[in-house]
């Protein structure tokens, strides 16, 4: 793959490179499109066939709290950058609003949009707090004074190469009650001959839940009582869900969790076309999804790590996972599943934005209305965890509950029990982990004949 980007470099093509940007097409220095509450501006509307190579945004949506010193007529910035402490102004970013505009991308005849979701959740900047981050399909650039806080301003880019053979239509749709500033840069080629017909084109889609439906949000992660067999999948957070040929590239994963213990635990669960049980792609943990292991670190790589770890903000985590250079490919369908917590045990707010590519028409993709799309601040401990009747559990997970109060004094002893019962069951899945490699290739191999 970097063979590929930086051959790229050094060879001739016949392509015509251009940007559509929000420049002052008068040559003053307004450069900033502006969207009144609820209106939506077409950013770019291309011909092709070409593809976007980059994409460059910043924002800001000022709530005025006070009147200033001076007459915004005269301005010639959309927002103003000296601080509330002096008297001269009065406003702030709304705290909510890298999830109250919409990012949207149409593609050739596509009467429904490709690209759907929140536009800073679309640049993975999770619960709308900015955090600075380096990968290598986008990044986010952010002060020191805005750095994990709620709306903080930031530059935003992202790198993804997105082709299209007649047309690309990019929109941004104004959901607040107030008005919202956009400068961005839209970088793309122009070439002469259509694109391959083999080319597949860019999607994403942002969901959430909030919250997670848990059995026993209660229960400590990584206890003998959450310890059930989930064998089907039943449950699961759904990242990403869409029939067509494709290759499925990563998502971010925003959490606000709870319990004050940890959020993960949940195994990667990836069903491909026909898949039935196991599924093709079956993992171990969340943190073994982003690549991470034992818990997540604070750290951002090429291809996977965090945005925002729960040190820098108590039980908030943003995460990713790139399969750029290992993508996920479906020829009929895919669902891209994560637990959230072992067999689905724990109630957290959870959200997430999916990319792949994918032939067109793509799926018909839907959006939460505002008012649910705001960010829930973390709250500690846990003031926002719903925990269910346990008369109302089946009877495994009620004496699952009252395992937990009886088992404190067996600890110890339990303990040494538990490391030799888990190192011969291991060997036994790594036995069983042969059988089921084949039996993917298996299935491969008769879908393909």
């Amino acid at each position: 793959m970097t063979a590929n980007l930086f051959r790229a470099v050094t060879q001739r093509k016949q392509a015509r490179s251009a940007r559509v940007s929000s420049w002052d097409q008068s040559g003053g220095n307004e450069d900033a499109f502006v969207i009144l509450p609820g209106e939506t501006l077409q950013l770019a509307d291309l011909e092709g066939p070409g593809a976007i190579t980059h994409l460059w945004f910043t924002q800001a949506c000022r709530r005025v709290i006070g009147p200033g010193l001076f007459d915004p007529r005269n301005a010639n910035v959309a927002a103003m950058e000296t601080g509330n402490a002096n008297g001269i102004n009065f406003e702030v970013n709304d705290p909510d609003y890298y999830r109250k505009i919409l990012f949207k991308i149409y593609w050739d005849d596509q009467e429904a949009p490709s690209v759907l979701a929140p536009l800073g959740d679309f640049f993975c900047i999770g619960h709308s707090m900015a955090a600075n981050f380096e990968s290598l399909p986008f990044t986010v650039s952010v002060r020191e004074a805005d750095r994990f806080k709620y709306g903080g301003a930031a530059g935003c880019n992202c790198y993804l190469t997105m082709p299209f053979n007649k047309r690309a239509r990019i929109e941004v749709e104004n959901q607040n009650d107030i008005a919202y500033v956009q400068y961005f840069y839209i970088d793309y080629e122009l070439y002469t001959e259509p694109i391959g017909e083999d080319t597949l084109y860019f999607h994403a889609h942002w969901r959430r839940e909030n919250t997670t439906d848990g059995w026993g949000p209660d229960l400590q992660v990584n206890s003998m009582e959450v310890e059930v067999p989930h064998l089907d999948a039943k449950g699961n957070y759904v990242v990403l869900e869409t029939k067509g040929t494709g290759n499925y590239i990563g998502c971010n994963l925003s959490v606000v969790h709870f319990q004050g213990s940890w959020w993960g635990e949940g195994d990667d669960m990836i069903f491909i076309d026909d898949d039935t049980w196991p599924p093709s792609l079956h993992g171990t943990g969340s943190e073994d999804y982003f690549s991470q292991a034992w818990g997540m670190q604070k750290n951002a790589f090429s291809f996977a790590g965090s945005i925002i770890h729960e040190s820098d903000v108590p039980g908030c985590q943003v995460s990713y996972r790139w399969h750029l250079a290992d993508p996920v490919r479906f020829d009929k369908r895919i669902k891209v599943t994560l637990e959230h917590g072992h067999a689905n045990h724990l109630s957290d707010d959870w959200a997430s934005t999916a990319y792949w590519y994918q032939t067109l028409p793509g799926p018909a993709l839907e959006m939460l209305p505002p008012e649910k799309r705001v960010p829930r601040r973390a709250q500690m401990p846990a003031d926002g965890m719903h925990i269910p009747d346990r008369n109302n559990l089946d009877k495994t997970r009620q004496a699952m509950h009252r395992q937990r109060d009886e088992r404190m004094e067996e600890f110890m002893a339990r303990r040494n029990e538990w490391f030799q019962r888990r190192a011969t069951d291991s060997k036994e899945r790594s036995r069983k982990s042969v059988q089921i490699a084949r039996d993917v290739r298996s299935r491969f191999l008769e879908q393909m004949g």
